[in-house]
């Protein structure tokens, strides 16, 4: 099938791992994603696939133990996923944050004794800085590490762990007192191993049960609550306590990289499903993809897909050369997001009252596209993040 969305300039390499992985999409997921979402099953068996084909090790260095890919493979290979369901590319999108977070400030201890095991998926990465009580602004969060000696004691309680009960090890966020006058620098960020499952899994760890969502199923979304949790000081990631916050925007980039990839993906699938229905579909006489109405539509939705596709890709590579890409990565997410929405509607529309039927899969993208509005930071957060990086660059001298 003739795809939108190519990207110019890739390796051989990189080729044959995005041939596979479709491969694996087409095969694997796309033929069992209703099922299962509809179920709302743990994808297990599709997880099994992954660490099999190496892909929780894709942007790991290959020292230890990874592909050593960069961050442009791992946004197209998270298109890929996400274009087959996107609660599959949730299993290893925060796995790959918390990665990169390692691989980039952890201490030479830590990233031997993590990095080789997350790169055949034995552990699997949760990411986890917002509160119940939160919403965007980070620096307000109240779950505090109080340090005791070689230990640190952690209470209080986050909100929104995308694989919250899967995952054995979470990137923690939390407030430790570090006596800096701005909030920020008072942030520090833990790695907690623990073992996977709900219920109190170590002694002051609780991860409730899985929170019941619109959409974006199958992946588990939970809380953490923190009370008098013991940990040791060396569980600081890099040691280095008070720079949590920016060890977690720079995750965050990532992670709006990927978003982004994600939306794309549901944008592609929601196209293609749309213009094959368009050309079953037939009206006074005709398929509907020969009245202009609904030939117009999908050359808006194509558009829209290239567009978000490019931004997503330029954001990835300014990233993997090493400059500054917030402002990019925030246009990327929101654009790819808002994209994402619109042409899902669209293709919602062109298939009449059958989309509103759950025995086409245009009901699950409708339910799973608003989800990536509000991840990684909303639209209004991403203009925000927009706006001052341009008045940094174009203010007055």
């Amino acid at each position: 099938m003739a795809r939108l969305a190519r990207t110019a300039g890739l390796t051989d390499v990189q080729q044959e791992i995005l041939s596979t992985v479709r491969s694996f999409v087409d095969k694997e997921i796309i033929p069992h994603a209703q099922a299962l979402e509809h179920a709302d099953e743990y994808p297990a068996e599709i997880v099994e696939g992954m660490k099999e084909m190496g892909l929780f090790g894709l942007t790991i260095p290959e020292e230890y133990g990874g592909l050593g890919e960069s961050l442009l493979t791992y946004a197209l290979v998270v298109e890929e996923i996400a274009r087959g369901w996107m609660s599959v590319s949730g299993v290893i999108n925060t796995h790959f944050i918390v990665a990169h977070m390692i691989t980039r400030h952890g201490t030479p201890e830590q990233k031997q004794h993590f990095l080789p095991r997350m790169a055949t998926g034995e552990v699997r990465g949760s990411f986890s800085m917002s509160e119940p009580d939160l919403g965007s602004d980070v620096a307000a969060i109240k779950t505090r590490a109080k340090r005791e000696g070689d230990d640190y004691v952690i209470d209080g309680a986050k909100m929104w762990l995308t694989n919250g009960g899967s995952s054995n090890l979470i990137a923690l966020l939390v407030k430790t007192d570090e006596g800096a006058e701005k909030a920020h620098q008072n942030l520090t960020t833990f790695l907690v191993e623990k073992p996977s499952g709900f219920g109190e899994v170590l002694p002051g760890l609780t991860i409730p049960g899985k929170i019941d969502k619109m959409g974006y199923k199958g992946v588990d979304t939970t809380e953490a609550v923190f009370d008098g949790f013991k940990i040791g000081a060396d569980k600081v990631l890099g040691e280095a306590p008070g720079k949590g916050f920016s060890y977690m925007m720079d995750g965050v980039e990532v992670g709006r990289v990927n978003v982004a990839a994600r939306a794309c993906g549901i944008a592609i699938r929601s196209f293609e499903l749309a213009i094959a229905y368009a050309q079953q579909r037939s009206t006074f006489g005709k398929p509907i993809a020969q009245h202009q109405a609904i030939a117009f539509k999908l050359a808006e939705m194509a558009t829209k897909v290239e567009a978000a596709h490019l931004m997503m890709v330029n954001a990835a590579r300014l990233k993997d050369s090493g400059a500054r890409n917030d402002v990019e990565a925030g246009m990327a997410k929101l654009i790819a997001s808002e994209y994402c929405a619109e042409v899902t509607q669209e293709a919602f529309r062109i298939h009449g009252g059958y989309g509103y039927s759950k025995e086409y899969e245009i009901e699950r993208l409708m339910r799973e596209a608003p989800f990536l509005l509000i991840g990684e930071g909303t639209s209004e957060i991403q203009k925000t993040i927009i706006s001052r990086g341009l008045l940094r660059t174009f203010g007055r001298p």
